[in-house]
């Protein structure tokens, strides 16, 4: 559905952008809806500000687990399968993630479900059984979960390089724990965990969909206003620093080598994040990136390869992803450093900024097509920043962007050594390695 609503007009003339609209319970809950009138469903998200980097070596992969549990029985309803059917029953869906900084469980049912799906969502955040048989058995699905990683050559790269970038700190930690972390944790920690951070204040209701605030808002008041609050300690700041093993290779007697390569960026309310977004869009987003063209296209080095950018509370990463022979590892790897070193070097031309620009508004546009994305966006940047920044203020953003911003921004971001990397696969030599990301 359109993130406009309009009435008897025809596509982009007098129409109005869908509005968040937010209030803050007694208790410090903030609640946001954005109203999609023609919708036929609501989503429904709460989002709490807790993830891996909140944790302790002991509690590493609590937030994941705790995941989990909410799903596994409360006091009201002690089956857990009473929780799906409730929703599934109704039509709808439900699941959860875990992020670094965040925890989220959502549902989305038919608008007239609406109470429902509040209800359910209240009771499991609020009234968790955390039963000790359930945390047995839910023990070994994470810790399943975690093999499935490390069988994913590509996934388990990524999680290398995620370390390789930040060493032995908790936003370097795997979000899902480790084997150990999760075998050892018991239900004290769980209770602890949520009376930590599962408090109002660190929470966010975020609803989008055919309903209205005011609807909300009773419902919010009925099923969230008698949780009691008392703050919640901060999140420990992460350091930019590469650890010494900045470059991790894990050899596996498979056809390709996963390589990552990540560098660090900048925090999520940087005055560059829209440079950034521009730039990274010209270097790896898409078929007509740079690193598409010239390691898959013109070269043939990989069959995959592309950029990505994460951007956190007080601290971000750029991270380029590829999946290369071992007879190609090291020509990917400098072709790749190349290709960022032009972009800090040579300014990029009009003609591919205005593609980069299109692209990235085009994109940014058309990921707020459901409901789900509207409550998913509007939840975690009031969360996460406090605010929600209008639709057409990104839009306006990007268009501002300039080949001297994107310049700008390469410069402050790419430098010899500046580098972490991480290869799955057949082999690689760290030294030879190092020698490419090291050099000018």
């Amino acid at each position: 559905m359109p993130i406009y609503s309009s009435e008897n007009t025809q596509p982009g003339e007098n129409t109005l952008p869908i509005e968040p609209h937010v209030s803050t319970l007694a208790n410090g809950l903030r609640v946001v809806t954005s109203e999609v009138p023609t919708a036929q469903s609501v989503s429904v998200n709460l989002f709490v500000g807790i993830g891996s980097r909140g944790e302790t070596p002991k509690t590493n992969g609590a937030s994941h687990f705790m995941e989990h549990l909410l799903f596994k029985g409360t006091t009201g309803r002690p089956d857990p399968i009473v929780i799906a059917e409730a929703i599934e029953g109704a039509g709808g869906v439900l699941n959860a993630y875990t992020s670094k900084e965040l925890t989220c469980y959502w549902n989305q049912v038919p608008f007239d479900r609406l109470e429902t799906a509040m209800d359910i969502l209240a009771d499991m955040y609020q009234n968790s059984l955390m039963a000790e048989e359930e945390i047995a058995r839910e023990r070994t699905v994470v810790q399943q979960e975690i093999r499935r990683a490390f069988d994913q050559p590509g996934a388990w790269a990524s999680e290398l390089l995620s370390r390789a970038t930040f060493g032995d700190q908790p936003i370097g930690w795997p979000i899902a724990g480790t084997l150990e972390t999760i075998e050892a944790m018991g239900r004290t920690d769980f209770v602890d965990h949520v009376a930590t951070y599962y408090v109002p204040s660190n929470t966010v209701l975020s609803i989008s969909g055919n309903t209205t605030h005011e609807e909300v808002m009773t419902l919010a008041e009925r099923y969230y206003g008698g949780a009691d609050d008392h703050g919640y300690p901060p999140i420990p700041p992460a350091v930019a620093q590469f650890p010494e093993e900045r470059i991790v290779v894990e050899t596996r007697e498979i056809a390709q080598c996963n390589m990552g390569i990540a560098l660090y960026a900048i925090q999520r309310d940087d005055p560059d994040r829209y440079p950034l977004m521009i730039l990274n869009t010209i270097l790896g987003r898409g078929m007509s990136s740079r690193l598409f063209k010239e390691v898959r296209e013109k070269r043939g080095l990989a069959y995959s390869v592309g950029s990505g950018v994460s951007r956190y509370s007080d601290i971000g990463t750029m991270g380029i992803s590829a999946g290369v022979t071992m007879e190609n590892l090291y020509e990917a790897t400098q072709v790749i450093c190349d290709e960022l070193f032009k972009l800090r070097d040579t300014p990029v031309s009009n003609d591919e900024i205005t593609k980069a620009r299109d692209f990235a508004t085009g994109n940014f546009r058309l990921g707020l097509e459901s409901t789900m994305a509207l409550a998913q966006r509007a939840g975690e940047s009031l969360l996460m920043t406090g605010e929600i920044e209008p639709v057409e203020d990104v839009v306006a953003a990007l268009a501002a962007v300039t080949v001297a911003d994107v310049q700008r921004v390469a410069q402050r971001l790419f430098h010899p050594g500046a580098f972490s990397m991480s290869v799955v696969g057949p082999g690689g030599d760290v030294d030879r390695l190092r020698s490419i990301l090291d050099a000018a």
